[in-house]
């Protein structure tokens, strides 16, 4: 396969309608390992329609750029009390593809 799976997690504010089935937040995201980009990405968020949400603002990014553009469009576009939880995950995620991106670039 030419893409791979990479999965950040974070921790959810109390009092949220997820919080009652996850303690943690997932964003996933399947990633073209040439060029970056995020070619469908996932999250557990209580609502389908904040999940589609989510993988609209993901998808198309490519993680060789950079995290600040899809924070920055999660700071200003969601604003829901999982906002900081979703900016975490999205964070850790990154921080896995860059693990990913340094093994592979050593093991060349």
């Amino acid at each position: 396969m030419n893409t791979q799976f990479i999965a950040g997690h974070a921790r959810l504010p109390s009092g949220m309608a997820a919080k009652s089935v996850f303690d943690t937040l997932t964003i996933t995201a399947e990633v073209d390992k040439k060029y970056g980009v995020i070619v469908d990405a996932s999250c557990t968020l209580a609502t389908e329609h904040g999940r589609d949400y989510v993988a609209r603002l993901l998808k198309g990014h490519s993680l060789k750029d950079g995290i600040d553009e899809p924070l920055a469009q999660l700071h200003e576009g969601y604003l829901g009390k999982a906002n900081q939880a979703l900016c975490a995950a999205l964070k850790d995620l990154y921080k896995q593809y860059c693990k990913l991106e340094e093994k592979m670039h050593a093991e060349k």
